[in-house]
């Protein structure tokens, strides 16, 4: 890449961040224009759309002239590809994104666009969309499966598990979360987290809680009935248990749900490691998975399970089966990030030879992770996804 080009990449780069709105605000009316029909594809509001595609772009500029950071980069635009397949994005869209792009590239660079500019602006348009549209091309499988609900258990006001059958099975490993669409919000995809392994007659179960002002999550716990049909679309996720390294889980609420299932496909195995899960929420009438546990835990003495809540009694809506202490099962009060850390402080070099998986509210990941550094566990150990 000649210095002209790789000044005017820089250049380019530096005036989308000076105002991204105005230039992602300027893209899509651009893609609109083309085609209004595209407009359909998108959800009423455009916010997390724009936020994402700046950022995209924003990398790519950025990676391009580099000397690396081009294989992560191209895996990364592919996993998009495959990811937009839900959206009903084909060949045809590409095309259009592609027009709308150079035409917004050309406008922000004015007398800059040279023909050699051009030509470099192009081939990194060209790799946005092309590496998107062939590994979309080369997707395997079906891009959305049918699945419909044959049962719904209301936990709590607040919870909810729901089981469906896809129409054909899921593919997808233990700890991974999909892309699920319900009826109630046909233009919104939210990530879930399976509770038990992926099979042949593709059952699946999701254990969902309202977020505060989460609209798709309420409409699950609250309006979803057998006989709903929802949409479930790829996996992604990197959860996994190592099956050489003694493991620390540690799931609040539902964020038990990929724990669960990393568990129940352990229980098929003659050789695991020791694994010790912390399973906490606010309230012990809330640890509504603790049956289970306990006969998981029984069968297979590689288990512990050490029971959290903050509060050590229930309110007044709430009813626990039995305390957890009732069911053999240590109970300690306070957070999941106090819990871990104090159990952990009578073992000088707890954290040295283990790993450990986090699951449940970001601001719960986050805490236990500053409590886990603080108590010696190393960064590369502690594992979540973030979505």
């Amino acid at each position: 890449m000649s210095d002209e080009t790789a000044l005017a990449l820089a250049r380019l780069r530096e005036r989308i961040n000076a105002d991204p709105d105005r230039f992602t605000g300027s893209f899509f009316a651009r893609l609109f224009a083309l085609d209004p029909a595209v407009r359909d594809l998108f959800p009423a509001s455009l916010t997390h759309a724009r936020t994402g595609f700046h950022h995209i772009v924003d990398h790519v500029l950025e990676v391009t002239p580099a000397p690396t950071g081009h294989a992560e980069t191209v895996e990364l635009l592919a996993q998009l590809g495959r990811d937009h397949r839900k959206y009903g994005v084909t060949g045809y869209h590409y095309d259009l994104a592609y027009q709308a792009l150079m035409a917004e590239f050309a406008g922000i660079l004015g007398p800059g666009w040279t023909p050699d500019v051009a030509q470099a602006v192009g081939q990194v348009t060209g790799l946005i969309t092309g590496v998107m549209r062939q590994a979309a091309d080369r997707a395997p499988g079906p891009t959305v499966t049918p699945a419909r609900i044959v049962e719904k258990f209301q936990i709590s006001r607040e919870h909810a598990v729901v089981r469906l059958l896809a129409q054909h099975p899921l593919v997808y490993l233990p700890g991974q979360y999909l892309e699920v669409r319900i009826p109630q919000w046909p233009h919104a995809w939210r990530m879930l987290s399976p509770s038990i392994p992926a099979n042949d007659a593709g059952e699946v179960e999701f254990h969902v809680r309202t977020v505060p002002g989460g609209t798709v999550s309420r409409s699950i716990v609250q309006d979803a009935q057998v006989g709903d049909v929802w949409s479930i679309a790829q996996a992604h996720g990197t959860l996994h248990v190592d099956p050489r390294t003694p493991t620390t889980m540690v799931a609040g609420g539902t964020g038990l749900a990929p724990m669960r299932a990393l568990l129940t496909a352990l229980c098929t195995n003659v050789n695991n490691p020791p694994v010790h899960l912390y399973y906490g929420a606010r309230h012990p009438g809330e640890l509504y998975e603790l049956p289970t546990l306990q006969h998981m835990a029984a069968m297979n003495p590689w288990l512990t399970v050490t029971a959290v809540t903050e509060q050590r009694d229930d309110p007044w809506w709430l009813t626990s089966l039995a305390p957890p202490g009732d069911m053999g099962f240590p109970h300690l009060i306070g957070t999941l990030a106090e819990a871990v850390a104090h159990d952990a402080a009578a073992a000088p070099g707890y954290w040295e030879d283990r790993d450990v998986l986090i699951a449940g509210s970001p601001a719960m990941i986050e805490a236990t992770k500053r409590k886990l550094l603080i108590s010696g566990a190393s960064s590369r150990r502690i594992h979540h996804d973030a979505f």
